[in-house]
C-alpha cells in the first residue's frame, strides 16, 4: 500500500513539473501550444483528487499554482487581459482539486461505511449460524434426554419384571443340561437357551445403565494412564485377533476432571468395537493431543471396512446395530458418558476407509514431561 502511493505521488509531481517545463520553454508565439498544456493540469489535479481526497486534491492544486505563477508574471506580464485569464484558470484549478477532492474522500468515506456494515452483518451472519447451530444442537439433547427419561420409567419396571424371569430360566435351563450328553441335540438346544437368556440379561443391564443417571465420582485423571489401562486389558484379544493394538506416547500429560471408571467405559466401548470391526492384520492406534481451544483430543482410529453413510447418521441411537449378536446400546453408553463429562464424540468413516472416532473433553491441566 505505502508503495503504491509512493509511485502514485512521484508520478503526479512529475507530471505537473513536466507540464511546467512545457510552459517556460514553449515560445509565446505558440499560443494554442499554452492553452493546450494549461488544460493538461487538471489531468493530475483530478487524479490527485481521486486518490488522496480532499487534501490530495488541494495539495496538487495549489503545487499548480506555485509552479504555473511566475510563467504568468514573468512570461505574460505585458499581456494583462492574458495575465488576467490566467489567474482566472489557477483559481479554476483549485476549485477543481478541492470539489474533487471532496467528492473522492466522500465517495471513500461512504465505501468505508458500506465496509463495515458488510463485515458487521457477516459477524452478525457468523453469530446467527452458531446460535441456530447450537439450538439444533441442544434440541438434538433435549430429545435425547426425552427419550432417556422414557426410559428411565420403563427401566425400573423391567428390572422387575424380566430379570427375576431370566434367572430362573437359566437356572432351570442349565439343570436340565445335565440331563443329556453333550452329543444329545437336546443339550446343543438347552445350550443356545442359556446364550440367548444370558444375551437378553446383558441388554436388560446395558439398557437400565443408560437410562439411569449414576451420580459420578469426579476427580483429576490423567488421560494416559486411563489409556493406558484399557488397552492392557484388550491387549489379549487384539493378539487373538491378530489386530496390532498401538498407543502412542504424549510428552504433554493431559489432565481431565472424570470420573475414571465411567471414562474407562467409554475407551473400552470404542476399543472393543474397533478390535471387532478390524479383520485379521490390521491396526488400531490411538493418540491423544492437546488442541487450541484447551480440549483434549483422543483419537481411535482403525483400518477396518470403515462405515456407510446411512449407518452412520443412526449409529447412536439405542438398539441400532449392525450385529447379530449387538445390543446396539454401547456407543449410546459411550456418547452419554463423554456428554456427561462437557465432552463431544465424533465418529469419521468412509466405507472401505476405516473408522475414525474423536473423544474432546474439557481440559484441567497440561505439564510437559511427566504429570505431578
Amino acid at each position: 500500500m505505502e508503495t503504491a502511493t509512493r509511485i502514485r505521488t512521484l508520478s503526479l509531481a512529475a507530471s505537473v513539473i513536466a507540464i511546467s517545463l512545457l510552459h517556460y520553454l514553449t515560445p509565446l508565439q505558440l499560443p494554442y501550444l499554452h492553452d493546450i498544456f494549461q488544460r493538461l493540469y487538471y489531468l493530475p489535479i483530478i487524479l490527485s483528487g481521486l486518490w488522496f481526497g480532499f487534501r490530495g486534491g488541494l495539495f496538487c492544486s495549489l503545487f499548480v499554482s506555485i509552479l504555473y505563477a511566475p510563467h504568468i508574471l514573468y512570461q505574460w506580464g505585458g499581456h494583462p487581459g492574458m495575465e488576467m485569464e490566467k489567474y482566472l484558470e489557477i483559481l479554476l484549478y483549485n476549485t477543481v482539486g478541492i470539489v474533487t477532492g471532496m467528492l473522492s474522500q466522500r465517495e471513500r468515506e461512504r465505501t468505508g461505511e458500506l465496509q463495515k456494515s458488510s463485515r458487521e452483518l457477516t459477524e452478525s451472519y457468523r453469530k446467527l449460524q452458531k446460535q441456530s447451530t447450537e439450538t439444533i444442537i441442544i434440541e438434538e439433547q433435549l430429545r435425547r434426554a426425552e427419550k432417556l427419561s422414557t426410559l428411565g420409567e420403563m427401566a425400573s419396571v423391567l428390572a422387575h419384571e424380566i430379570r427375576n424371569p431370566l434367572s430362573s430360566i437359566r437356572g432351570t435351563a442349565e439343570i436340565l443340561r445335565d440331563d443329556y450328553l453333550p452329543d444329545n441335540p437336546k443339550h446343543e438346544f438347552i445350550d443356545i437357551q442359556i446364550r440367548e437368556t444370558e444375551r437378553l440379561n446383558r441388554v436388560v443391564e446395558e439398557f437400565l445403565h443408560m437410562a439411569r443417571q449414576q451420580p459420578m465420582a469426579m476427580k483429576p485423571c490423567r488421560v494416559q494412564d486411563e489409556l493406558e489401562t484399557i488397552v492392557t486389558l484388550v491387549m489379549n484379544d487384539a493378539r487373538k485377533r491378530q489386530v496390532a493394538l498401538q498407543l502412542q506416547p504424549n510428552a504433554v500429560a493431559m489432565i481431565v476432571m472424570a470420573d475414571s471408571e465411567k471414562l474407562r467405559q467409554a475407551f473400552l466401548n470404542i476399543i472393543i468395537n474397533a478390535l471387532q470391526a478390524t479383520p485379521e492384520g490390521g491396526r488400531i492406534t490411538i493418540s491423544t493431543a492437546l488442541d487450541q481451544h484447551a480440549f483434549c483430543e483422543i483419537r481411535f482410529c482403525d483400518s477396518g471396512p470403515g462405515i456407510e453413510k446411512a449407518v452412520l447418521d443412526r449409529i447412536f441411537e439405542p438398539f441400532f446395530t449392525t450385529k447379530p449378536d449387538g445390543t446396539g446400546l454401547g456407543l449410546a453408553i459411550t456418547k452419554n458418558i463423554i456428554e456427561n463429562h462437557k465432552g463431544t464424540l465424533l465418529v469419521e468413516s468412509e466405507a472401505g476407509n476405516g473408522t475414525t472416532v474423536t473423544i474432546r473433553l474439557p481440559l484441567l491441566l497440561a505439564d510437559s514431561g511427566e504429570a505431578t
